[in-house]
């Protein structure tokens, strides 16, 4: 139903141990990591902020993750791709395994179809690990709004979080995407953070259950 709490879906993982040269070099592995952990999940966004939360709980980073056109079924039209690495084997296998529990636990996704085939992800991560700390130039442990939605609704809900909310946009994009959605990251104050997120989730669903204004 329309508004409903989801989970993300987990695909797949695998790891895999002392890997070949060129899969060190393709993947841009760091000093010393030859094992590795490859995993796919449904929604993309869910994907980035479990590998980085994955960063926080253990010794791995994320020397490659990306989106990839298809197979997410009705979601988008892409899902993650992620490539985590670390010292041990040990560290590599806790690292997949809080992938896995961040997606099927903690993701924050909600429903705008009767059927929820249709859904958007808006989470608030009270403090980024590594991988994001990297990726946008933000100090570990900084606050961030990870917001995302259909092309359409996306902007509506990104405008309204914008407006409700003082925090400053890490990265904003639109259509076309290799997911075909549109989002933004947004960092600020944990407190204004948690607003971002309500204000890009209320604004949808009302905008979903009443689509033509004029």
């Amino acid at each position: 139903m329309i508004g409903d709490l989801l989970r993300g879906k987990f695909v797949s993982n695998r790891l895999l141990t002392d890997v070949e040269d060129c899969m060190l070099e393709q993947y841009e592995l760091p000093e010393g990591h030859i094992d590795i952990g490859l995993f796919t999940t449904a929604c993309d966004g869910v994907g980035y902020v479990a590998a980085d939360d994955a960063t926080k709980k253990a010794n791995v980073e994320v020397p490659k993750i990306y989106t990839t056109y298809g197979g997410c079924g009705k979601f988008n039209d892409g899902q993650v791709f992620g490539v985590i690495s670390g010292p041990k084997v040990s560290d590599v296998e806790r690292g997949l395994r809080y992938v896995r529990a961040f997606t099927e636990q903690q993701s924050t996704l909600y429903s705008i179809s009767d059927d929820d085939s249709t859904l958007i992800y808006a989470q608030c991560v009270p403090r980024i690990g590594r991988y994001f700390s990297k990726a946008y130039n933000l100090p570990e442990g900084s606050s961030i709004a990870y917001l995302i939605a259909p092309a359409m609704q996306g902007a509506i809900g990104i405008d309204e979080a914008l407006t409700q909310a003082n925090v400053d946009v890490v990265r904003f994009w639109s259509s076309p995407t290799e997911s075909n959605m549109s989002g933004a990251i947004l960092t600020g104050r944990e407190a204004q953070c948690d607003i971002a997120v309500k204000a890009f989730r209320d604004v949808i669903i009302e905008a979903v259950q009443d689509p033509i204004e004029y």
